[in-house]
Order: structure tokens, then C-alpha cells, then sequence
């Protein structure tokens, strides 16, 4: 049975330039990171960690617990060296295994076959030892290895949280091209707002800006909906851990602290489907709805932060009507949001200079594999 309390490296993947957030977001739960890479950090911890990790996490995508690492020269020696591991300690000899990888070999030119010697090694060694074998497929919600192999090492990771966590749960509808939960909650930290603060987001769509920034405010953690990961299908796994690590975050939970959060849509689709992921995300109390175009959202006084996620000719929309939207964006800021910190995320820079603003922060993001700018503009 695995050991849940033995430190190993804890390799945490996100999305391309949310490592910063990552790091900033480990450092606050305690964990020194001993490297960052442009998709990820590693740090030190147990299992036990990885339970934490996963539940709190707000812009990681997976958390693989190192087993093992060697440097393998050929499929040949990859199998020989997975088979030395004791899989019988960590998987259920009646269980289901995946095996996903990312490989930069030459002698391998398809990662399924990769993938393939990962598996056979596994079942291989827990048929020798244990008389059985586990099930295997692409199912990521059960027990899933995580091989990564390039010409300087392999290295063969447990990952605990199987699907990616950017998968909350709450998306329960969706509108077009929406924004992946784990780049909403870095657009979030990256504008600064805090809860004592008005959240204001125009053209909001499926509501992940807004429904990020209600779970961020009040403390609710990202896994909140969340049922299933890795790590509940490792054997050694104490249900207790889990328990305890649920229970403190749900009392850690505060209240919003006089901001105000709106999100307005001129597309009623969209609205609705934005309250309804809020209602699943359980925050559809704390966000003020409102049918309108970005142009007559409400701004109420005091401090606060507005931020924009309009269409870019990438994603959507033509380019001609695109560039009176963001003109009008512009022309908004200055009339109507005095006092105000303006943020527009878009994915076409040279759209972007017909806003009329002089940005004083430039950001680089991905939009998955557009490359984005977030934008921030003080309204004097």
C-alpha cells in the first residue's frame, strides 16, 4: 500500500504563462516552489499535499506526485525500469489504470506507443505478483500515470487529479468559445480586485469571470463542486485526510466585504447560461445579472476594477464591426467609469488600439493557443 506521508517531487502543470499565478498561488498555502517552468512548477510534498493542492489550487491544471525517474535510451529499457517499480502498492489489482505522457524521444515517433509499454509494464508486474490484473483505457477518471521522457531522463508520475482541474464542475452550459476556468482566475488575480472592491464585467458570457472572481471573494476553493480525482483511486488513500481538508475549507469560506459584482450580456442566451453556471457554482446570489449592452451596464461608486472580454476576429466576429465595438469601449471608459480600473482581454492586438487608451499594463496570456493581452487602463 502506498505511503501518503512520504515527501517526493509535486511536478503542477497549467496553462502556458499562468505559471507566475501558480507560483504565487503555492506560495500562500505554504509551498517553497524549487522550479517554474512556462507551463508549470515543482515543489516538495507528500500525497497528503497533493489532496490539499488539488482542492485549492485556482490556476493549475494537474498535480503529478513523482514515483520514479531514471534515463531510458529505448522503449526496451523504459519497460525494464517500470517494471522494477512496485505498482501493486499504489494501484487496485481489480481497478482501472489510464497512461498519458509527454514524450520528446527519437526512438519514439507515436506516444501511443509510449503509452502502450507504460501499461503493459504495469499490468505486467501486478499480474507477476499479484496474480491479477487491473482494467486499462483513456478513462482519466480512475487511477492515471503520467509518463514524461526526453533525452535527458524519464520520469513516471502518479496524477492525482486525473481530469484537468480547470474543470470545476459548474460549467453546466456553455456559449461560444468560453473561457477556460483556470485563465478566468488568473485574469482575476491579475487585475487586482479585491472584495471590498465592485467587480464589474460587461459582456460576460458564460459568467467565468464573474463566477471566478464570487468563488475567489468569498473563499470558496475551486474543487468545492468537484467529486472525483486521482488521488481517490490510489491505494493508501485516507478518506479521513480528504474529509478534514473538506471540512476546514468550507469554514474558511467568508463573506464578500461591500463590492458589489455585475455582469451584464446583451445576448440573452449567454445571460442565461451565465446564471445558470453561477447557480451551479453556487454564487448565483452574490452576482447582479443584467440584460444589457456593455455600453449601459451599471457603475456604481467606489472602488473597483471593470473587465472586458469582447470578441476578437480570431475567435469571433468581423473585423470591421469589431473595431467600432472596441472604439466604443474606449469612448465608455472615459465617460462612464471614472475611478475605475478598465481591463480588456483580447486576442487581437492591433483591435485593441482602437479602444484609444494608452494601457498601462500590457500582460501576455494564452487563450488556449492564442496568444492574448490583458489590457489595464487607470479612468481618471
Amino acid at each position: 500500500m502506498g505511503d501518503f506521508t512520504k515527501p517526493s517531487t509535486i511536478s503542477i502543470s497549467c496553462p502556458k504563462q499562468l505559471a507566475p499565478y501558480l507560483k504565487n498561488e503555492a506560495d500562500a498555502l505554504g509551498f517553497k516552489a524549487d522550479s517554474m517552468r512556462e507551463t508549470g512548477i515543482d515543489i516538495t510534498g507528500s500525497l497528503n499535499d497533493c489532496i490539499r493542492l488539488n482542492l485549492e489550487l485556482r490556476t493549475a491544471h494537474r498535480i503529478h506526485y513523482l514515483l520514479d525517474e531514471t534515463k531510458a535510451s529505448d522503449p526496451d529499457q523504459l519497460y525494464k525500469w517500470l517494471m522494477e517499480i512496485p505498482w501493486e502498492d499504489w494501484i487496485p489489482s481489480n481497478g482501472y489504470v489510464a497512461v498519458t505522457s509527454r514524450v520528446n524521444h527519437p526512438t519514439i515517433t507515436n506516444t501511443q506507443f509510449a503509452n502502450l509499454k507504460v501499461k503493459d509494464a504495469i499490468v505486467d508486474r501486478m499480474r507477476n505478483k499479484t496474480g491479477r490484473r487491473p482494467d486499462a483505457g483513456s478513462d482519466l477518471t480512475r487511477t492515471v500515470v503520467f509518463l514524461f521522457w526526453d533525452t535527458r531522463q524519464a520520469r513516471i508520475f502518479l496524477d492525482t487529479s486525473g481530469e484537468s482541474l480547470s474543470r470545476r464542475g459548474y460549467r453546466v452550459e456553455n456559449t461560444e468559445a468560453p473561457m477556460q476556468e483556470s485563465l478566468g482566475a488568473a485574469l482575476v488575480m491579475a487585475s487586482g480586485w479585491t472584495p471590498d472592491q465592485h467587480f464589474i464585467n460587461p459582456m460576460c458570457g458564460s459568467g467565468t469571470l464573474a463566477i471566478e472572481a464570487a468563488m475567489h471573494g468569498l473563499g470558496i476553493e475551486p474543487a468545492a463542486r468537484r467529486r472525483n480525482f486521482g488521488f481517490l483511486h490510489i491505494k493508501g488513500f485516507d478518506r479521513a485526510v480528504y474529509k478534514e481538508e473538506r471540512l476546514r475549507l468550507r469554514a474558511g469560506r467568508k463573506e464578500l466585504t461591500g463590492g458589489r459584482i455585475i455582469a451584464t450580456d446583451h445576448d440573452e442566451r449567454a445571460l442565461a447560461a451565465a446564471q445558470a453556471n453561477a447557480e451551479a457554482a453556487g454564487v448565483d446570489h452574490l452576482i447582479e445579472f443584467q440584460h444589457c449592452d456593455y455600453a449601459e451596464t451599471e457603475v456604481p461608486e467606489g472602488d473597483g476594477v471593470i473587465v472586458l472580454n469582447p470578441p476578437y476576429g480570431e475567435r469571433i466576429g468581423n473585423k470591421a464591426d469589431l473595431a467600432e465595438t472596441y472604439n466604443g469601449i474606449g469612448t465608455w471608459f472615459k465617460h462612464q467609469c471614472k475611478g475605475k480600473t478598465g481591463f480588456v482581454f483580447t486576442g487581437d492586438v492591433p483591435l485593441s488600439r482602437k479602444i484609444g487608451l494608452k494601457p498601462f499594463k500590457n500582460l501576455l496570456f494564452y487563450n488556449t493557443t492564442i496568444e492574448c493581452r490583458l489590457l489595464a487602463f487607470e479612468l481618471y
